[in-house]
C-alpha cells in the first residue's frame, strides 16, 4: 500500500474514531496491514497522527493555491470557496479539517509537534483569508481576517460535534456578512 493511501485510510479511522481514541489498531483496521507494518514506518499513534495531518495540511496549501490561481473565480468567490468544500466533505460524512482544532485541544503543549502543525495550519488559513481581503480591499483586512478565521475554527469546532450541514451554511452566511460590512465600512456607508 501506498504511502499516501495509508495516511488517507489514517485521516479517515482519526474522523470516524477521534483522536483522543486512536490507534494503531483502528488504522490498521481501516488500512487492511498488520499494527506490526504500521510500525516499520510509524512507531506509535502520534507518528502517524503527525504524518496523516501534515500530509492533509500539504493538500489544505495546494487546494488555497489553486484557488489562488483560478481565474473564473472572483476574490470573494475564492474567500468563500472553504464552505463549498465543507459542505462537500459533510455530504461525504468526512470531517478532515475539524482535525486541526481537535489537535491543539489533545496536544495543548505549544512545543508538542503535532500542536506546531495544528497552528501552522491555522495561521496557513488566516495568511490565505488576510491575502484575498488585501485583493479586496476591505477596511482592516487585518481584523476582518480575524474575525472570518475565528467563523471558521467555531464551525470547524461545531462539526466536531454535532456534524450539521446547517452550521457550515451558517458560518458561510456569517462570513458573507463579515465581508459585506468591511465592504462598507471602507465605502464609508457605515460612518
Amino acid at each position: 500500500m501506498q504511502r499516501e493511501a495509508v495516511l488517507e485510510s489514517a485521516l479517515l479511522a482519526m474522523e470516524r474514531k477521534g483522536l483522543a481514541t486512536i490507534t494503531l489498531a483502528h488504522v490498521a483496521e481501516e488500512t487492511g496491514m498488520t499494527v506490526e507494518s504500521l510500525q516499520l514506518f510509524w512507531p506509535n499513534k502520534e507518528a502517524i497522527i503527525y504524518d496523516a495531518l501534515r500530509y492533509h495540511s500539504q493538500q489544505i496549501e495546494t487546494h488555497r493555491r489553486q484557488l489562488l490561481l483560478d481565474d473564473t473565480l472572483s476574490d470573494e468567490q475564492k474567500l468563500l470557496a472553504r464552505y463549498k468544500t465543507l459542505t462537500e466533505c459533510v455530504a461525504q460524512q468526512r470531517y478532515p479539517g475539524c482535525l486541526f482544532i481537535a489537535a491543539c485541544s489533545f496536544w495543548p503543549d505549544a512545543e508538542d509537534p503535532i500542536h506546531q502543525l495544528a497552528t501552522e495550519q491555522k495561521r496557513a488559513a488566516w495568511e490565505y483569508t488576510h491575502t484575498l481581503l488585501n485583493r479586496l480591499d476591505v477596511d482592516d483586512p487585518a481584523m476582518v481576517a480575524d474575525q472570518m478565521e475565528l467563523v471558521l475554527e467555531g464551525c470547524l469546532s461545531k462539526l466536531l460535534v454535532k456534524r450539521h450541514q446547517e452550521d457550515v451554511d451558517t458560518a458561510a452566511r456569517l462570513a458573507q456578512d463579515i465581508l459585506r460590512f468591511a465592504q462598507c465600512r471602507k465605502a464609508g456607508a457605515l460612518t
